[in-house]
C-alpha cells in the first residue's frame, strides 16, 4: 500500500517503521480500503506506507509519535479481541493528544489492559476520549457525579454501565434509573395503553444501555426482582434511596423544583449520577429555567459532589454526529 504523501504541517520531518507480529490483525487494522491509515492521513497530516507486517509513518515529529500511539493502541485492542471501527479510530486519534493517560494510548501500551474500565457481565467498557476517562474516574470516587454534555458523548451509557459492575459486585443492592417524562408535541394521556406502556418509551435509552451491559434474561429477572427500577422522576417523590446507584437522565428537562425533590432522595451508601445537556431543553413555555442548570449553579464545588463536562470532541458516535453537534453550536 502507497499513496500520495501528505504534507506535514508543523515541526522537523521524522520517519518511524513500526513491525506487527500479527500480520493476521492487520486487515482489521487498516480497515476496508484502508480507511482507518486513510483517517490517520488526513486527521494528523503523516504519510504511511504499509509493506508486509511493517507500517511507515512519515511527518512531522510531533503528528508521527501520535500516529504511532494510535496505531499501537488499535492493533492492542484488536488483539484483545475489541472491535474497531470509524468512531474508535476518531477517538483514539483525539486520545492521542492527551499525555496523561498512561496504559490507554501509549506507544508503550502492548496487550497491558488500559488504567481505567468498567466490567459488565457482557462486555468491558474502556474510554475513548480524555473527558470519559476523567469521567470515570468520578465514578468511582465521588457520591454525586453531574455530567454535562451534548448527545453521543456516553454520558448515560458509561454511568448505566458504572451501575450494572456495582450491582454485579454486590457495592450496592439496587440500581434506579429515571428521566422526566416530558411530552413533546403529544400528550401522555392521548397514547395508547396503560401508564407503563405511555411512559415506555421516554424510559427506552435506558433498557438499551441495561440490554447492552446484561443478558436480557439478568435484566427481566433483576426487574422483577426489584433490583433494577426504571421509572419516571415523578415516581421517586417521597422517597429515601439507600444502598442504590441512582442515575438520572436527560436531566436538563427536569424544573428546579423537581431536581431539589431528586437528589434530597438521596440515602446511605449511595451514588447518584445526574446526566444532562444544558443546551438541549424540551421544557414547555412558562417554566422557568432547567433544574438541571439551576443545580449545577449551586452544587459545583460542594465537597463529595464531582462536575464532569463534555464537549463535542466527545461524542463518539457516528462522526457525523459530532459534525452536527459542532454545526448547531455554531449557529447558537
Amino acid at each position: 500500500m502507497s499513496r500520495k504523501p501528505v504534507p506535514a504541517q508543523t515541526g522537523d520531518r521524522s520517519r518511524v517503521e513500526l513491525v506487527f507480529d500479527k500480520p493476521q490483525l492487520l486487515a482489521q487494522l487498516f480497515g476496508q480500503y484502508d480507511r482507518n491509515l486513510i483517517a490517520l492521513e488526513s486527521r494528523l497530516g503523516v504519510y504511511i506506507t504499509a509493506r508486509g507486517n511493517r507500517i511507515g509513518l512519515e511527518g512531522s515529529a510531533e503528528q508521527v509519535a501520535m500516529a504511532r500511539d494510535v496505531l499501537n493502541d488499535l492493533y492492542g485492542r484488536i488483539a484483545r479481541g475489541e472491535d474497531v471501527d470509524t468512531g474508535l479510530v476518531d477517538a483514539s486519534i483525539a486520545m492521542a493528544a492527551e499525555p496523561t493517560l498512561d496504559g490507554i494510548v501509549r506507544a508503550d501500551a502492548g496487550d497491558r489492559a488500559p488504567s481505567v474500565m468498567i466490567r459488565t457481565r457482557k462486555k468491558t467498557i474502556v474510554p475513548r476520549t480524555p473527558a470519559q476517562a476523567h469521567y470515570m474516574r468520578e465514578l468511582t470516587s465521588h457520591d454525586m457525579i453531574f455530567a454535562l454534555g451534548p448527545a453521543g458523548t456516553g454520558k448515560t451509557y458509561i454511568a448505566v454501565a458504572q451501575a450494572v459492575a456495582q450491582l454485579i459486585t454486590g457495592s450496592v443492592q439496587r440500581l434506579i434509573l429515571s428521566r422526566p417524562a416530558v411530552e413533546a408535541g403529544e400528550k401522555l394521556g392521548f397514547l395508547p395503553g396503560d401508564m407503563k406502556e405511555k411512559v415506555d418509551p421516554y424510559l427506552r435509552p435506558l433498557y438499551d444501555a441495561l440490554n447492552d451491559c446484561l443478558p436480557a434474561e439478568q435484566v427481566e429477572r433483576r426487574i422483577a426482582s426489584g433490583e433494577i427500577e426504571i421509572a419516571p422522576i415523578a415516581f421517586m417523590r417521597g422517597r429515601t434511596l439507600a444502598d442504590a446507584f441512582i442515575i438520572l437522565d436527560e436531566a436538563q428537562n427536569t424544573t428546579p423544583a423537581q431536581m431539589k425533590m431528586f437528589l434530597t432522595r438521596f440515602g446511605e451508601n449511595s451514588r447518584m449520577v445526574i446526566c444532562g445537556d444544558p443546551n438541549q431543553t424540551d421544557l414547555p413555555g412558562g417554566v422557568s429555567g432547567s433544574g438541571l442548570n439551576d443545580a449545577v449553579s449551586r452544587l459545583e464545588g460542594v465537597e463529595g459532589i464531582s462536575v464532569s463536562r463534555f464537549g463535542r470532541g466527545d461524542v463518539v458516535r457516528h462522526p457525523i454526529v459530532g459534525r452536527i453537534v459542532e454545526a448547531y453550536e455554531g449557529a447558537g
